[in-house]
């Protein structure tokens, strides 16, 4: 850009994603990117923006108009950056690895003309080579200049390796290909699974007993093949999946757990590594049926709301640069809302039944025991991450616990899922019940993990804080709950038309 004659800022770039600020601005509600010009020249979106400066300063929360003002100036402000150069703060500092950076105009800072003398030539160079169109030269001078900077001061500099895995990850892509592996794995295991549970029943039904019995076996082959080139698919998924959260972390140098879009990462593949726990302790793919579509969905999600949940590595806030903590408390966290989310997944595919056949559905006992396990673990784990997390507060704010809505919401959903497990243990509700809870108390932890971040937007957790996806998530909440509704409609509507019979019997006899 700053080779570039072309007049860039009155290129329709900088995203406004809140039609309620587009509107107060008065802007044309139609679209969404407007002109850095068109912007900077609103004499409205300025007033609104010291306002919010003026809240964040004095550590007071800001509403969702204030938060994306705050993030449309500091789009225009990096706009800005890369215009007139300063953006490019490539030439590392000479002693320290806390020390900042500099643009090449302020080399002196650390550095003599004689030291400096290389990197100018390159720069030079550069610059001819990119006006002239020289592909061939703007890589070589590239290459050189990055050798050059190295030299200037290796122990600041990153290393090659750093920068070769750096690149490999983001050209990598491994959860993209995950999410393909674990779509790919799902339609194999579900026609499997219907395969096996339909197929050779009624083959066997219309057939002569030779004939059937050569026709069952046929088809268990088929349905093993499935199953297996399935199970080898969702192993390569999580493989893709794990290297993806590896090289991050060695990129990072910390857990990739400080955002939402990491959040979700390491979530999806905790629930598909959990479900292939379970696959391998038992031999069933319900496990993974259960498992994968909340692993997809998830990865899907973070692929195609980059605003939202951008996949970039940022330095950390002084609050979570703590390695210990951030491990311990987080991973412990996020781990329960995994084992929840495959309790979900569980639930979903009980209720189905229940929906179709719900007396086959009480007979599945193996089903609703592991659903409690898993229950169980995530109450534990939550509990557990709760507590640490308490212990961290202390330690980084002087308090264990200050009702702030992030622990409040992580509480009433650590409760939530208490009543679950003590009201199937004391008999309050049947097996149905604890399969409704699993489903609706999901919705707490939904609240905890991204309505606080992103819909409430309030409290000492702002590190985490973002704008965007309500509309996928009230959708899903809406679906859900009318699932969750015609689900107990046949239930209960199945339970009476068994009882009907039992009745009309009782009267015959007397």
């Amino acid at each position: 850009a700053l080779l570039e004659t072309h007049d860039w800022k009155n290129e329709p770039m900088v995203l406004v994603s809140i039609g309620q600020l587009i509107e107060h601005l008065g802007l044309d509600k139609t679209q969404r990117r407007f002109t850095f010009a068109q912007l900077t020249a609103l004499p409205e979106l300025n007033r609104l923006a010291n306002e919010a400066h003026a809240l964040r300063k004095a550590e007071r929360p800001l509403d969702r108009l204030q938060q994306e003002v705050m993030s449309v100036t500091e789009r225009l402000a990096l706009f800005a950056h890369v215009m007139d150069g300063s953006a490019f703060l490539i030439v590392p500092a000479s002693k320290s690895e806390t020390d900042a950076w500099v643009v090449p105009p302020e080399f002196s800072r650390y550095y003599t003309d004689a030291q400096f003398a290389p990197i100018q030539t390159q720069l030079q160079t550069l610059a001819t080579a990119y006006t002239n169109g020289d592909s061939f030269n703007f890589s070589r001078a590239s290459n050189q200049l990055r050798e050059n900077l190295h030299e200037l001061s290796p122990a600041i500099y990153p290393q090659d390796r750093q920068l070769r895995l750096e690149y490999f990850y983001n050209h990598f892509d491994g959860f993209y290909r995950a999410a393909w592996c674990y779509g790919i794995a799902f339609l194999l295991l579900l026609i499997a699974h219907l395969r096996r549970a339909s197929g050779a029943a009624h083959r066997a039904a219309a057939t002569p007993k030779a004939f059937g019995a050569s026709l069952r076996e046929a088809s268990a082959s088929r349905v093993s093949a499935l199953r297996l080139a399935g199970v080898a698919i969702v192993i390569f998924g999580l493989a893709f999946h794990a290297s993806g959260i590896v090289m991050r972390c060695l990129i990072a140098g910390r857990p990739p757990v400080t955002n939402m879009y990491e959040s979700i990462i390491w979530v999806s593949f905790a629930v598909s590594f959990f479900g292939m726990i379970f696959f391998a302790r038992y031999r069933t793919p319900v496990y993974l049926l259960a498992a994968l579509p909340v692993t997809l969905v998830a990865l899907l999600l973070v692929h195609q709301m980059p605003i939202a949940m951008p996949s970039s590595i940022d330095p950390l806030v002084p609050v979570l640069r703590d390695n210990f903590w951030l491990t311990i408390h987080v991973l412990t966290i996020t781990l329960s809302y995994a084992a929840f989310a495959l309790a979900m997944g569980f639930g979903h595919i009980l209720l189905w039944r229940y929906a179709r056949n719900p007396s086959a559905a009480r007979a599945d006992a193996p089903m609703h025991f592991w659903l409690y396990r898993v229950l169980q673990l995530g109450v534990l784990l939550l509990a557990a991450g709760t507590i640490l997390g308490g212990v961290w507060a202390n330690y980084s704010w002087g308090r264990f616990w200050g009702w702030d809505p992030k622990e409040t919401w992580a509480l009433i959903a650590l409760l939530c899922y208490i009543l679950t497990l003590h009201g199937r243990l004391a008999g309050w509700w049947t097996e149905f019940g604890l399969v409704v809870a699993s489903v609706v108390c999901f919705l707490a932890v939904l609240m905890a993990w991204y309505g606080v971040n992103f819909v409430l937007g309030k409290g000492l957790h702002s590190y985490g804080f973002g704008i965007g996806g309500e509309t996928y998530v009230a959708t899903f909440v809406i679906l859900d709950l009318l699932f969750v509704g015609f689900a107990i409609w046949r239930y209960r509507a199945s339970k009476r038309a068994v009882s009907a019979p039992e009745i009309e019997g009782d009267r015959v006899t007397v």
